[in-house]
């Protein structure tokens, strides 16, 4: 094992054992990334990379940077929600000499730090090339505080569907500075992870934090995307009556003819028990629907940010508020009713839970590894020669990268 990096900062290094035994159990349950790792780690094709990542810090994303490692690169990493990271997983990745700068719970003041951080955290003090992201704060910090990082950066790589939107504004707005493959519409990771990943660790979530019953309750679902569809599956399968509120029409077409009703949120939320929002968009859940709602509503969101539910609108107008355990709170609101909220808004998944089972984010991570190969090889013809999963390149400054050969 390597020395711990002289460069870290996690809740506890002495967490690491237990978290390398996680380790080595998950990889057995992620074949994708293993086998890239036994494809190309004799080619060593990441050998001078510097990548910053910037990813949930479970012990699936432990197996994420130990393939770029062994593939050659050099990792910075900080996880891209203050509610995510598993603490035993950063102190393994930290023992193992990456400098890794991520705890659960943190503030958004730490968490600001902790981006900064990994930047200056290269060895010999020399900057990134490569940017490995997740919702895009990593990409935006970078474009719009150190620009001159980007001189010599290959490209980036996105993870998430908000993180996406956000390139192509950038792309849009001419503010986008370098390459960058949209990992999130492989279908390869938006079909599995974003669908059968959901469908298992919402309810995980969920069960975690609050022990409720979920067969008999209705639960509304906020949005038919691929997120919403495993959610509504998941609620479904545990003998919920689902209800699915879609703006989109073929989406909404979607969810009825696959036995959903489908409304407003309007009508639905004096009529649910638990709310699940999986949009990406701004204020689905607000005060008019708070006030509707049955008491011991469990509200909760599974889209990448915590803009979904108006959580500040709660704080300024609950009556009284009791914190029950991490990532739980009990609002009372002026009508007496309550509302329990969960992770703050954020990430119900892995605020509550762990996040998704180690074999779907085998294929995300996965695309992720491809991805920044890609961007990293795009100047070698020999090596896109010898492996024509790389044959095309990246042809223009904004390149979606669908074609991720999944070896599992």
């Amino acid at each position: 094992m390597s020395a711990p990096a002289q460069k870290f900062k996690v809740a506890d290094i002495s967490l690491a054992a237990f978290g390398r035994r996680e380790i080595e159990l998950a990889e057995n349950e992620m074949p994708g990334l293993m086998a890239t790792r036994a494809k190309y780690a004799a080619e060593q094709p990441l050998a001078g990379a510097r990548i910053a990542g910037c990813l949930h810090m479970t012990i699936q994303t432990a197996v994420l940077i130990e393939t770029l490692t062994a593939l050659g690169a050099e990792v910075t990493w900080t996880s891209c929600n203050i509610f995510s990271t598993q603490d035993h997983a950063a102190a393994a990745i930290a023992a193992s000499g990456v400098p890794v700068f991520a705890w659960k719970g943190e503030t958004e003041e730490e968490y600001n730090w902790c981006l900064e951080q990994q930047l200056l955290a290269f060895k010999d003090g020399k900057s990134l090339n490569l940017i490995l992201d997740d919702g895009g704060d990593l990409t935006s910090l970078v474009h719009s505080k150190y620009p001159e990082m980007l001189k010599g950066c290959y490209g980036l790589s996105e993870e998430t569907t908000t993180g996406v939107h956000h390139l192509y504004r950038m792309l849009k707005d001419k503010k986008l500075l370098v390459p960058a493959v949209n990992v999130n519409d492989s279908v390869t990771k938006s079909k599995f992870d974003n669908l059968y990943g959901c469908r298992e660790s919402l309810v995980d979530g969920i069960k975690r934090a609050t022990d409720v019953m979920i067969a008999g309750k209705v639960a509304v679902v906020a949005g038919y995307g691929d997120v919403g569809k495993g959610c509504a599956m998941a609620l479904h399968g545990m003998g919920a009556r689902v209800i699915v509120t879609e703006i989109d029409p073929i989406n909404a077409l979607q969810a009825a003819v696959s036995g959903f009703q489908v409304t407003t949120m309007e009508e639905a939320a004096s009529i649910g028990q638990i709310f699940v929002t999986t949009t990406g968009c701004r204020d689905i859940l607000t005060g008019e629907h708070f006030q509707q709602m049955k008491n011991d509503a469990i509200v909760c969101n599974i889209g990448h940010f915590d803009i979904e539910i108006d959580v500040a609108w709660l704080k300024t107008n609950a009556k009284n508020v009791v914190n029950i355990k991490p990532q739980v709170d009990r609002f009372e609101l002026a009508n007496g009713n309550h509302i329990i909220l969960l992770a703050e808004g954020r990430l119900v998944n892995l605020g509550c839970a762990t996040g998704h089972s180690s074999f779907v984010m085998s294929c995300s991570f996965t695309n992720q590894v491809l991805a920044q190969i890609l961007l990293f090889k795009q100047e070698d013809e020999a090596f896109r020669s010898k492996y024509v999963e790389f044959g095309k390149g990246v042809s223009s400054p904004f390149y979606i990268f669908q074609s991720c050969r999944m070896m599992i």
